[in-house]
């Protein structure tokens, strides 16, 4: 179907990938449908693995759990997130999903705008900065992650 046309996505027409952090179906991204301003991705993560620290430069995100528990991080804050909880990610601010359970975690990645401007779209999104300070200590003490 022609994604201008699209205003369903079931599960057989999501796209499907794997990165080095998550198993991911692709919900609502251009190509997909005729998104413009949003994209939505459901992701799933193993046990003790995570997508550390990076930024957005100029989308805004919103995690929502769909099953499991994430050690969700927004700049140095960090709670314990829930089935049917958020976090609100503004552009430009760190942030870090980490499953150190036992079970998988499931989540819903909703990012905002799906099209950059001409003159924003060449930039690295997500920029990883786990490798750099604070970032890189901001979770001493707790346990190390795994990416796929």
């Amino acid at each position: 179907m022609d994604p201008s046309q699209r205003r369903f996505v079931q599960d057989a027409d999501a796209q499907r990938e794997t990165n080095a952090w998550t198993h991911n179906a692709w919900l609502c991204r251009p190509g997909l449908v005729a998104a413009e301003k949003l994209l939505m991705v459901r992701a799933s993560m193993p046990p003790h693995h995570c997508h550390p620290f990076h930024v957005h430069p100029h989308r805004e995100e919103i995690i929502h759990v769909v099953s499991g528990r994430a050690e969700q991080w927004v700049g140095n804050e960090f709670r314990i997130l829930g089935p049917g909880e958020i976090a609100h990610i503004p552009p430009g601010i760190p942030h870090g999903t980490f499953n150190p359970f036992d079970e998988t975690l499931v989540f819903n990645a909703i990012l905002s705008p799906a099209v950059l401007p001409d003159d924003r779209a060449a930039d690295e999104d997500p920029r990883e900065v786990a490798a750099e300070e604070p970032w890189m200590s901001m979770r001493e003490g707790r346990p190390e992650c795994r990416v796929l």
